[in-house]
């Protein structure tokens, strides 16, 4: 008899069963929803997911009277355009500093103190510094997720630099290999992939950094889009919206990681039938 531990479902039955939470959320809506609407037909705090398509629908294809655009495509354009320009930035910066400071540890010394410190303060805690510095404009909101995802991405590519066997670094020292050639050679090929899976990780926190800020100064965007219809208590807007965005989250994520499998293949060798 097989424990529990070692029953894996098959590939199909993975689906079926990550369906599964889903499916009852979704019934629970749908009880809890249409129990409200028939007590209250003009309740807005659950609307009916009939109400919710039609809403979404004129704002994915009517053009706003105001402006001439159409407000979830201006929206999700203008969020997206922020969010990989500072994801895109940390990730650099991450790379840049997480090969130096994992290879050369004089520079370890001296950056580790700092990386450190500046990962332990909350980002949402400087926003109104930020502010202050880069004004309300556009700066501001991409320089809240460089701040918040950079530490992160630095912390976690210089430990796994660490954590390299000395075998190779020794190995390619041995066969006459500069510094510079160890971290371009030896480094940087083993820490890019583990940098999408990082990033992967820290897209949850730059989506939040990114909602708040528009939250807070923005004339456009998914996140000023909410907060904008909060006060009406538009949950026809509000929940349709969230799922927007929990779907771009999930295709921004399958896309790093079908990128890691397709540039190095040799990185998910280990993950098999798992992944």
């Amino acid at each position: 008899m097989k424990r529990l531990i070692n029953l894996s479902p098959s590939r199909g039955g993975r689906w079926l069963l990550g369906l599964v939470p889903f499916l009852v959320l979704g019934m629970l809506y749908l009880s809890a929803s249409s129990a409200r609407l028939a007590d209250n037909p003009n309740d807005r705090l659950l609307p009916s997911p009939g109400s919710m398509a039609q809403t979404f629908h004129h704002l994915a294809t009517a053009e706003n009277v105001r402006t001439g655009q159409i407000v979830l495509w201006t929206d999700t354009f203008a969020s997206l355009e922020r969010l990989l320009i500072g994801v895109g930035i940390s990730a650099l910066i991450g790379l840049v500093v997480g090969i130096l400071s994992g290879g050369i540890p004089l520079l370890r010394a001296k950056l580790s103190p700092l990386i450190t410190v500046t990962s332990l303060i909350p980002p949402m805690a400087i926003l109104p510094i930020l502010f202050i510095a880069f004004g309300t404009g556009e700066a501001a909101k991409i320089a809240l997720i460089v701040m918040g995802v950079t530490p992160f991405l630095i912390r976690d590519l210089q430990g796994h630099a660490l954590r390299l066997p000395d075998e190779q670094l020794i190995k390619a020292q041995t066969l006459g290999a500069s510094s510079w050639q160890v971290l371009l050679r030896v480094l940087l090929p083993q820490l890019t992939p583990r940098l999408l899976n990082a990033t992967r990780l820290a897209l949850g926190s730059a989506w939040l950094f990114l909602i708040a800020a528009e939250a807070i100064a923005a004339q456009e965007g998914l996140g000023y889009r909410i907060f904008l219809v909060r006060r009406y208590l538009s949950m026809d807007v509000i929940l349709p919206y969230v799922a927007w965005i929990t779907l771009l989250a999930f295709v921004l994520d399958q896309l790093l990681a079908w990128v890691s499998r397709l540039a190095f293949p040799w990185y998910h060798a280990d993950e098999g039938d798992k992944s």
